[in-house]
């Protein structure tokens, strides 16, 4: 069995995982869906699906309406924490990011869908990329 780089759970802990390959490192979707999802722009690591194991009864995977990827979200049926989200097609999943154990080693990398970022959502002068459709590849560590 692989050593865990990473764990995390939800906020009851009901639903918790592991990682037991390499993260990429979080980027911050604007996407409208992403806003629905979590209130904001929605925070998220990646690890390929066989890298992650998730348990607990209270996981809950939907259809993502009005993605242009055909994406599913998941999120825990206990306290409602947003979890997963994974594309049609796609063999890694994202992760929530506020759901990783600290320390994570990661490192905020990009805005992206920033086309479609809500106007009171004043992107910052950060430095970071802002990738308007999603095509920027973040770092993996």
């Amino acid at each position: 069995m692989a050593e865990t780089r990473a764990r995390g759970r939800c906020l009851c802990g009901a639903v918790t995982y592991e990682v037991q390959g390499q993260l990429r490192d979080v980027v911050l979707c604007h996407c409208i869906e992403c806003r629905r999802w979590s209130g904001n722009a929605g925070a998220f690591a990646a690890a390929q699906d066989d890298d992650l194991v998730a348990q607990g009864d209270a996981l809950r995977w939907i259809a993502s309406p009005d993605s242009s990827r055909h994406a599913q979200r998941a999120f825990c049926a206990e306290c409602g924490s947003s979890m997963f989200w994974k594309a049609a097609g796609s063999e890694r999943t994202g992760i929530a990011a506020g759901t990783l154990d600290d320390p994570t080693g990661l490192q905020l990398t990009a805005h992206i869908y920033t086309e479609q970022a809500a106007d009171w959502d004043a992107l910052p002068d950060d430095g970071i990329v802002r990738d308007p459709d999603s095509s920027y590849v973040p770092r993996w560590s």
